[in-house]
């Protein structure tokens, strides 16, 4: 459905008409989104992702590479042909790019005014749609007076006013506080279910990758770096940047006053802070009181969560061993025997 071979996208900038740098927005990404899935792409500021997605509908042109959506690659397109498969590609922004002039009824209208349509045909288009959004009461209402909600809500019936087989989402959230917000997600979930809409969105909110997408892509410096399935994203991300994003949406963090003790190589101080990952079968197992048992080390449980991560559950750790070098080297065969994820976040040395 949606296809990206190699793409690049390099901006120059220009002094004295001519080129005095170079910035790699894109650089060499693939990516392939099956029909009828919602894929996130997650990343920090700056990383790529609104260019990625306007790459998609060529609102920006590829340096390199290749876009190929529903079928048709449109970086071969000529001006005609493309404004033609744009009909397919509805999009969204965090602002929602309202006409303040036009009322709700109208912004929605509006694709298909350009398209020619008929008053009759607009209105039998149109009136199914503020059902759908649940705004059929507010037809006659300007932007001004709806909420931040509603007007994104309009914003996602014009985008799909031209049956697209498409929806892209450039941070549709990111304006939303987090009931609004959820709201909307339950939104493009119903309309990705009832009209089997391909959906790419971009976002730097770990909930709403949570919450609604199947697969999820991390971008940085412009690079793909990570792709998955949504759960195993969240229980094995395979990269230094995913962990950090986990670990920034789980809140799940050292506590502060054990922070500036710790220290990156062991020396005298000898017990390890670790971060433990649990999925699986392995939540509901009772593994730190058999790791107790057998490697004769005491836990100390600094923190914990337990996070239901679509049909998957998460369980997550900080915690320090107390024992001899032996048992807590014991105690680390033990935990990666049992496949939990371990990362060590330090040592350090008790005075008792």
């Amino acid at each position: 459905m949606i296809e990206l071979k190699n793409v690049s996208k390099t901006y120059f900038s220009k002094a004295n008409g001519s080129d005095t740098g170079a910035v790699h927005a894109l650089k060499n990404a693939d990516l392939y989104i099956p029909k009828g899935t919602i894929h996130g792409v997650i990343g920090l500021s700056g990383a790529g992702k609104s260019t990625l997605i306007r790459c998609v509908n060529l609102l920006e042109r590829p340096t390199e590479g290749s876009v190929t959506v529903n079928g048709q690659e449109m970086t071969r397109l000529n001006a005609q042909e493309l404004n033609r498969a744009r009909h397919r590609i509805g999009m969204i922004f965090q602002h929602f790019n309202l006409l303040t002039t036009r009322n709700v009824f109208d912004n929605i209208a509006l694709p298909l005014e350009l398209m020619g349509r008929s008053k009759k045909a607009i209105r039998e288009r149109v009136l199914p749609l503020l059902e759908l959004v649940g705004l059929s009461d507010k037809t006659h209402q300007f932007p001004a007076q709806l909420s931040g909600g509603q007007k994104q809500r309009v914003a996602i019936a014009r985008a799909l006013a031209s049956e697209p087989a498409v929806l892209l989402c450039d941070e549709a959230t990111s304006a939303l506080d987090p009931q609004t917000t959820g709201s909307i997600l339950e939104l493009l979930r119903d309309i990705n279910h009832t009209l089997g809409i391909t959906i790419l969105l971009i976002t730097h909110e770990m909930e709403v990758v949570k919450s609604i997408c199947h697969r999820v892509s991390l971008i940085s410096d412009g690079e793909l770096v990570e792709d998955a399935v949504v759960g195993d994203f969240f229980t094995s991300p395979r990269t230094q940047l995913g962990r950090e994003f986990l670990n920034d949406f789980l809140q799940l963090a050292p506590p502060k006053e054990l922070v500036n003790r710790l220290q990156e190589n062991p020396g005298d101080a000898t017990h390890p802070i670790v971060r433990l990952t649990f999925s699986g079968d392995a939540v509901s197992t009772p593994l730190i009181s058999q790791l107790a048992r057998e490697c004769g080390v005491d836990v100390s449980i600094l923190q914990a969560k337990v996070e239901s991560i679509q049909e998957r559950t998460l369980g997550l750790m900080i915690a320090e061993l107390l024992g001899t070098p032996e048992q807590t080297q014991q105690a680390m065969h033990f935990l990666e025997s049992h496949q939990l994820q371990i990362e060590v976040l330090g040592h350090v040395q008790r005075d008792d």
